[in-house]
């Protein structure tokens, strides 16, 4: 089966919105072993809609759209579907049921054009959402065999409503069974780890291995296809294993919403320690990294933005002598900061960030993108030097994944 991905909205061809929908069919669908080969964009625009629906058609049989169905004049997403299906709009009173009660629990009230988004393609199948005021709806034709499917734009809407209800409707149109297990590295870059497999990707046929680049992280998605499920995961063992021989601790952890940061707070917990964290150049970013995870207020104490000279002497002890002669950005300054802030807030671990983000700030012997990491763990305090590229955000970013990096490979 071959599926393509059709965002509508003006607002993501201007750029407003950032299309994240499409990054998410796409990684579903592959799950579900349906091939994507194009995505598409379009304006609120009818005639270059119609025009978009007759191009993805001749190219796939699913055709999945996300966006255009508001209530404003210019969603036009379900009017143009049903159209080029030869299908007319007719009120389906079920949906038009779930949009009044959606109104009156939320205390809203419901204008003449809502009633709009209960306007659907004549024998088209109802997604109901819970999330918002537009239902979605799939609309298939079987002289052809191609099958549209129409979801909304919000993420929040969408994503439940594709799990929900379009997953089980591709199920049940493909054979057999596709099953994918996600494993997460960090410690190895893209090229390296691309050679350390480079004999398995050349042999491959099922399973298939599709490595995948992240910030500072790498991903390898091994899937396989079988009449059942418990076949496709016989299938992959032997190649997940030999990924395990040949990465070792570098795999972090399996999943596709698994993060560095769930599996640092997890490591904590189990071992009954906590941490507090000072930065400098990252600005707040680490701590952020880690209370973003449920169950960081078991392990976390404290998270110090130690931006100024001051502030780390002040806040965290450093000594000024330090600072003189080695200067902020330093191995020396980095020990003195993790030491600091685990002293003062009496945590197992102190971990802490200073470097040059850039893009000014850097100079011959410090350029921009040089950062110093230190963990203070226990009587030993370990400093790293590492020299990122890219923009300021993209520093600051990579050195919290070293970082919490640092933090996993130090409890292992």
């Amino acid at each position: 089966m071959i599926a393509e991905i059709l965002a509508v909205g003006t607002e993501l061809l201007l750029g407003d919105t950032l299309n994240s929908n499409a990054q998410y069919l796409s990684k579903e669908l592959a799950g579900l072993g349906v091939s994507v080969y194009h995505h598409s964009v379009v304006g609120d625009n009818p005639s270059r809609l119609e025009k978009a629906f007759c191009d993805a058609f001749s190219r796939a049989d699913v055709v999945i759209t996300s966006g255009g169905l508001g209530p404003t004049r210019d969603d036009l997403t379900k009017e143009t579907g049903a159209k080029y299906f030869g299908k007319e709009l007719v009120m389906d009173d079920e949906a038009l049921k779930t949009l009044e009660s959606f109104f009156t629990r939320t205390g809203r009230v419901m204008t003449e054009n809502n009633k709009k988004q209960a306007m659907m393609p004549e024998g088209a199948k109802i997604i109901p959402n819970n999330n918002g005021t537009a239902p979605g709806c799939i609309l298939s034709d079987d002289s052809s065999g191609k099958t549209l499917i129409m979801l909304p734009g919000p993420p929040r809407e969408l994503i439940p409503m594709f799990e929900e209800h379009v997953v089980p409707f591709l199920k049940e149109r493909t054979d057999g069974v596709f099953v994918s297990r996600v494993l997460r590295l960090c410690g190895v870059g893209e090229s390296t780890a691309e050679d350390m497999i480079k004999d398995i990707i050349e042999n491959q046929a099922n399973p298939t291995i599709a490595p995948y680049a992240k910030l500072n992280e790498l991903t390898f998605r091994i899937t396989a296809s079988a009449k059942k499920e418990e076949d496709a995961q016989k299938l992959m063992e032997p190649i997940v294993s030999e990924l395990y021989k040949r990465f070792g601790d570098n795999i972090y952890g399996e999943g596709n919403n698994l993060s560095l940061a769930e599996v640092v707070i997890n490591k904590l917990v189990e071992k009954k320690q906590n941490i507090a964290v000072a930065e400098s150049c990252s600005g707040g970013l680490m701590a952020s990294s880690l209370v973003d995870i449920a169950g960081s207020s078991e392990v976390f104490l404290e998270g110090l933005v130690t931006y100024s000279n001051e502030a780390k002497i002040k806040r965290l002890g450093v000594r000024r002598e330090t600072l003189e002669k080695y200067g902020a950005v330093s191995s020396e300054c980095a020990k003195e900061m993790a030491m600091g802030v685990a002293c003062a807030s009496g945590a197992d671990i102190g971990i802490s960030i200073t470097g040059i983000a850039g893009p000014g700030g850097g100079t011959d012997t410090k350029p921009v993108g040089l950062v110093y990491i230190a963990l203070c763990i226990g009587a030993e305090t370990i400093v790293s030097e590492f020299k990122y590229t890219g923009n300021r955000q993209r520093i600051r970013g990579r050195a919290v994944m070293a970082a919490l990096d640092m933090i996993r490979r130090a409890m292992i």
